[in-house]
């Protein structure tokens, strides 16, 4: 039997792709001579690259232009087996598309889209997310072609060149060797999920007084929330401004001691570079979506938020919108802090 072609669908976002690392792991192992490849959006593409267990990247189409020199490739790659993870509209046509004779789509809830386009349905429950890891609703399609889920840590590997560029940036380069270096990216793409700058502010400041040096680091859309942080702040904080890659920012977390930010991609990049994360949670399922592996810490108020602190925005049923995070004290994130960074103040 020739080596299986495999094609894994999953579109966005930063920490959905790096938590696919189970997955491709349970692919690799199961089959070591198969060609794996993953089809994401164009932006999330380079984390692929640190991922050893991806031979080759596609990208979602999304122009008239795209889906006509994309068709053609599908159908030449001959694949064996495309797994969706999506099971979104486009994801059905490319899935539909490979004519792959194992054609499988993972979907949450009752209602498969575009059934017909798959040769089996991997279906999970409406409440898994309550009590299960995002890697263990990911590993349900592998039951769909008798591959064993190995429930492993998602770990990529930096690249030397990054590593390389990270270490010469001047930042990092002013800090005295062995002085311990605090990351603090402090944004979100939800808004409403930050947790207050003044309070990131004196997090800094305790932190600066007592020997440590936090990092500020934003990606371009976030840079109102940095200034926000150094607006509140007394004396000068370290700050990386210019722009990195994604295997850029993984080099950066695997070069520092830890991570302080929310709920997001940038916490399951840190984790899988082996960086410790404290991680600030609003109204978001921490089982469901915390770092995996051990040694990272989790904050969250108690649910459901009581007293409510925004009640005419407030939305119980949407994380996205909500301000769940501003329950946590500074005392709470200085005490995370200090303890994943090995040292009381």
């Amino acid at each position: 039997m020739s080596a299986p072609r495999i094609l894994v669908i999953r579109r966005r976002y930063l920490g959905d792709v790096v938590l696919l690392g189970p997955v491709l792991r349970s692919l690799r192992n199961h089959w070591p001579e198969a060609k794996i490849a993953v089809m994401v959006d164009r932006t999330f593409a380079p984390i692929l690259s640190l991922n050893p267990d991806v031979d080759q990247t596609l990208f979602i189409p999304s122009t008239t232009f795209g889906w006509l020199s994309t068709i053609p490739g599908l159908l030449r790659a001959r694949f064996t087996h495309v797994l969706d993870l999506d099971n979104r509209h486009r994801t059905a046509i490319v899935t539909r598309f490979t004519l792959a004779p194992n054609r499988i789509a993972l979907h949450h809830g009752r209602n498969v889209v575009q059934p017909s386009a798959y040769t089996r349905h991997a279906i999970a429950e409406d409440n898994i997310f309550d009590t299960q890891h995002i890697t263990d609703y990911y590993g349900r399609v592998l039951r769909e072609i008798n591959v064993p889920f190995a429930r492993n840590t998602p770990t990529l590997t930096p690249r030397t060149e990054d590593l390389d560029f990270i270490r010469q940036l001047p930042v990092l380069a002013s800090i005295p060797s062995g002085t311990a270096k605090l990351l603090i990216h402090p944004g979100s793409r939800s808004p409403h999920r930050i947790w207050p700058a003044d309070r990131f502010a004196a997090v800094i400041t305790k932190l600066q007084a007592s020997g440590f040096a936090p990092i500020l680091v934003s990606g371009p859309s976030e840079k109102n929330v940095v200034a926000d942080i150094q607006s509140h702040l007394t004396s000068p904080v370290h700050s990386i401004d210019q722009r990195l890659t994604i295997p850029q920012l993984a080099a950066l977390f695997a070069s520092t001691d830890a991570l302080l930010c929310h709920d997001s991609g940038p916490m399951h990049l840190a984790a899988a570079v082996g960086t410790r994360v404290i991680a600030l949670f609003s109204s978001q399922s921490v089982t469901a979506w915390r770092p995996f592996g051990e040694h990272h810490i989790t904050l969250q108020a108690p649910m459901p938020c009581n007293p409510c602190l925004s009640p005419n925005f407030c939305v119980p049923s949407d994380s996205y919108h909500n301000h769940c995070v501003r329950h946590l004290s500074v005392e709470q994130v200085l005490a995370a802090v200090q303890q994943q960074l090995g040292r009381k103040s």
